[in-house]
Order: structure tokens, then C-alpha cells, then sequence
């Protein structure tokens, strides 16, 4: 028997107003003052960036080396590198036109079907400090999350501050003002010991409000936390970065070939998060989550790449003992339960599969239609096709017998592709998959596609 089913993203639909009526009246939430603030802050980042002409009196100085990759941070830098500093006469050099500089402040976009989800970030490194904004709209329900993040490279740790602001709302198929919000400031710092070996610290607090008949008993709460964390192998994969950062800002992946895992390569994550109850925290929790991956090769161009995920709550309080909704049964944050479908984990299960404790593992199978080409189709020159087999079992439920209990498990399989197309002088990855679970209630075709930008 398949875990609780609630609604989009993990959460149950509303439970039914006596009377049609709630006891006080709830004004509709309006985050444009959000987005507003947010690009008036990404206007002023672009204006502290000087024009790529600004030096072009004086003498060429060799170019300065960029600072230490941000290797993992939740998907919010393990996955690009802040814009490498250049010198004045670089186009001269390449026989190329020097970037202007509105060229040199291009924003990062990712575009997600059918969820309509979109994820936009614009950023700029000065000296040693690196400042983002980031803003994930869903333009199918209205869901918005923006962020503001600083960054500092120093010589043994990389420290970043940040501030959000998350809004959920109800069912996409009717007018609602049913709402979810989360708001927080987190600081969090990593130690790259080596190339292959890191630790990592996070402390988080968020504010929890919402107007959800059946979770007012979390409205006004505050979920503080902290995360220790520890990554061995590759820090390409930016699923297994969000494990040990702040997994609210990742960007997901169809495939994982797009995290750019190298021949051969391996790696390992683990995470371990305190919910508190000191100071300000409502919560009590303990929170495991652990992945590991490995590449294997199988030919020049074709190769396999398997995952592992395992995740479970060690400590748990019971929030109302016997209530028939999971999420109303302990005393955990919505955003912090697991999630056995989606983008991430099994292809063709929904996301709204919820559970304390989850395991899955996936396969991938890459093997290439061409590569390293420069094919004419649609107005896109199609650089590199790689076609995908893809096969995946999971499980997911709230006790402990959820990992022993094999009836459980749902097995899903699917078809996809991988390819770099260029547009001009810009490149995009796209990817997509048909895939459809072999075991529960709904075994319908799932397609999901992914547009990537490339900086």
C-alpha cells in the first residue's frame, strides 16, 4: 500500500469549510513587492559591475585567477562557477569581440514541463564576494520563492548568507487564497579540504505560516535547525550538493549526466539535521539523508550511472497521536518530509507521495545518436544527442518497516534524451523523458522535459 497521497508538492488539499465559512476572514497574499524588491536589487548588482572598457587605457595585467569553485550549496553553486575575471584585450586575443557588459551579467534559466516551473538567476562576483538573486516561479500554480545570497571566498572556507521568502498556494484546478509561507535567513559555510573531500555547516531558521484548515495547528511556528554534512568523490552533482546545503534553492535535473559526473567517477554525500526546540524553535527532529553514485563506463561514449538515495528521521515527536493525515501525525515541517517522486528521484511517480522514511535507486543508461556535430534543425544547431534507458525502484512510508516491506517498493522504467543544442551564440541542454511506474494505481505515461541554459 503506497504511502499518503495529499496534494501538489506533498500537501493535502484543504479539508472542508463547516458552512462554507472559516472563523476570520483571509486576505489573498500579493508577493509582487517581492519580485519588485528582488530586481531592484539584481539592478543594483549589474550597476556595480564595471563596463568591460573601464581599464582600456591602461596596461593589459595578466588575468587574475577566479576563486575557489563553490563546490555544493544546495544547488545553488555547485552546479556553475562565478564568471571568470578577464582582461581588457581577451575578444582582441581570440579574434572575438570582447563582451559587452550586459553580456557579462547573462542570467542562469531553467525551464521544467509540465510542472511550469521556472528558475531565474542573475549574479555578480566582485573581488572575493559574490552576490546572487534567485527567483522559482511556478506559472502554472503561482508559487514563488525569492532569494538574496552573499557570498565570501576566503582562503580556507566559503561563507554565505542568505535571506528568503517562499510562498505555496492551494490547488491549481480553482481560485484559492489557501496558502503556505515560509520565510528565513540561514548562514552557511563549507570547508574544501581537497578536491575530493569536504565538510559542510548550516544553520537555518524559518518562520512557518499558513492557512490550512488542516495544518493551522503549524501556523505561526518557527522551524530552527542545524546541518552538518560530508562529501567525498565528484561535486558535480548538484542533487547530492542539496543534501548537505540549502535544498530549498536547488534546481533539479532530468538526467544526471547534466551534472557533469566524469568518466569513472564516484562520490558520496551525507547529511545530519537537528530540529531544536531552544530560543525560538517549535520543532524536535532528527533527519538523516545519505546518496551515493557511480559512473561505469562501457564504451568510449556509452556508459551507466547509478544512484542511491536513503532517508529517514531518526526522532520524530508525535503531534497528534491517531489523526488519519500523516502530516498532521508529527511534529515535522512539511518542507522537511521526503518525497519518493519528481524531477529528482522516480521519473514517473508523483511528487505527491510524502513519508518520513524513503529509499530509491535509479539507473541510466547513455548511449549516443552523434556527438560533437553541428546538425540544422528548427533554426538550432543540434551539437550532441545522447539517447536514455532509464529504470528506477523506490519505497516510502512513515514507520520503520517501510524498508522491510518489499510489497511496498514501486518499480518505473522509461525512455528519454540528453542533447546540446546552440542558438546563435547561445547554448542550451535539453532533456526529456516518457516514463510510467509498473506498480500502484496510476500507471499513466508521465513526460517531463527540461530547458537548461549554459553560461
Amino acid at each position: 500500500m503506497l504511502p499518503h497521497s495529499g496534494g501538489r508538492d506533498g500537501r493535502s488539499a484543504p479539508a472542508p469549510r463547516p458552512g462554507g465559512r472559516v472563523g476570520r476572514r483571509v486576505e489573498p497574499l500579493r508577493p509582487r513587492p517581492i519580485v519588485l524588491a528582488l530586481l531592484a536589487t539584481l539592478l543594483l548588482l549589474a550597476a556595480l559591475g564595471r563596463p568591460a572598457g573601464a581599464q582600456a587605457n591602461s596596461p593589459a595585467q595578466p588575468a587574475a585567477p577566479a576563486p575557489p569553485e563553490p563546490e555544493s550549496q544546495g544547488g545553488t553553486a555547485s552546479s556553475e562557477q562565478p564568471p571568470p575575471i578577464e582582461t581588457p584585450d581577451q575578444g582582441d586575443q581570440s579574434g572575438e569581440r570582447a563582451p559587452q557588459p550586459f553580456e557579462r551579467f547573462l542570467p542562469r534559466l531553467d525551464v521544467f514541463f509540465p510542472e511550469g516551473e521556472l528558475d531565474l538567476r542573475i549574479n555578480r562576483l566582485i573581488h572575493n564576494v559574490f552576490f546572487e538573486g534567485q527567483v522559482k516561479y511556478n506559472f502554472v500554480s503561482g508559487d514563488i520563492t525569492a532569494f538574496l545570497r552573499y557570498r565570501y571566498y576566503g582562503f580556507r572556507r566559503t561563507t554565505q548568507l542568505a535571506v528568503f521568502d517562499q510562498i505555496n498556494f492551494g490547488q491549481i484546478q480553482k481560485l484559492t487564497t489557501v496558502f503556505d509561507r515560509t520565510r528565513g535567513v540561514l548562514v552557511f559555510m563549507q570547508w574544501p579540504h581537497s578536491y575530493h573531500y569536504r565538510t559542510f555547516a548550516l544553520a537555518e531558521v524559518d518562520r512557518i505560516s499558513t492557512n490550512r484548515q488542516r495544518l493551522l495547528a503549524a501556523n505561526n511556528r518557527t522551524n530552527s535547525f542545524l546541518r552538518i554534512g560530508y562529501q567525498v568523490g565528484s561535486s558535480g552533482d548538484e542533487r547530492s550538493s542539496a543534501i548537505v546545503g540549502e535544498t530549498r534553492a536547488h534546481t533539479p535535473a532530468i538526467f544526471t549526466a547534466v551534472r557533469e559526473i566524469g568518466p569513472s567517477q564516484a562520490g558520496f554525500t551525507g547529511a545530519l539535521t537537528y530540529g531544536f526546540k531552544l530560543g525560538v524553535g517549535d520543532f524536535d527532529y532528527v533527519k538523516i539523508e545519505m546518496e551515493g553514485l557511480k559512473r561505469f563506463d562501457l564504451t568510449a561514449s556509452s556508459f551507466v550511472v547509478g544512484r542511491l538515495h536513503f532517508g529517514s528521521f531518526a526522532v520524530k515527536e508525535l503531534a497528534q497521536p491517531g489523526a488519519a493525515v500523516p502530516e498532521m501525525l508529527y511534529a515535522i515541517p512539511l518542507g522537511e518530509f521526503f518525497n519518493l517522486g519528481g524531477l529528482d528521484n522516480l521519473k514517473g511517480v508523483s511528487r505527491r507521495l510524502i513519508g518520513t522514511e524513503e529509499a530509491h535507486n535509479t539507473w541510466e543508461l547513455f548511449f549516443p545518436w552523434f556527438l560533437g556535430q553541428q546538425r540544422d534543425f528548427l533554426h538550432l544547431e543540434w551539437q550532441n544527442w545522447y539517447w536514455i534507458l532509464y529504470a528506477g525502484v523506490g519505497t516510502l512510508g512513515f514507520g520503520g518497516r517501510t524498508f522491510t516491506d518489499f510489497r511496498s517498493y514501486v518499480p518505473d522504467t522509461g525512455l528519454g534524451f540528453e542533447s546540446s543544442v546552440r542558438l546563435g551564440k547561445y547554448r542550451f541542454f535539453l532533456a526529456g523523458i516518457l516514463a510510467r511506474p509498473l506498480k500502484g494505481g496510476a500507471k499513466r505515461l508521465v513526460a517531463r522535459l527540461s530547458v537548461k541554459s549554459f553560461r
